[in-house]
């Protein structure tokens, strides 16, 4: 979570008007979640994030990242990045419900 802290104290305004930038900052979030959930110990059942909801996510963000490389038009790169973080939000949004242990 610093890094993610980091990245929002040090960034200009102006540049969370990219959707690159959302793209990168959601992926970091994700990162995050994953992160304590390898590192934490006192889970009694096994917590998995969904695969292929983050291989879809990260297929999403290397072609909006590359959008300029694979000649994609800017409606289908905010699509891809849309794409992206959509994908990163519903996968952490599954782990951090798991880790609660399903309350709520």
């Amino acid at each position: 979570m610093l890094a993610l802290a980091l990245v929002v104290i040090f960034t200009s305004r102006r540049a969370f008007m990219s959707p690159l930038a959302l793209v990168v900052v959601a992926a970091i979030g994700l990162a995050a979640i994953l992160l304590q959930l390898r590192l934490r110990r006192d889970l009694l059942a096994p917590v998995r994030a969904p695969f292929w909801l983050n291989v879809l996510g990260l297929v999403c963000a290397v072609a909006a990242v590359f959008a300029d490389v694979l000649h994609l038009t800017s409606n289908l790169m905010l699509i891809t990045a849309l794409g992206a973080v959509i994908c990163f939000a519903i996968s952490g949004m599954t782990v951090l419900h798991a880790l609660r242990g399903g309350k709520g």
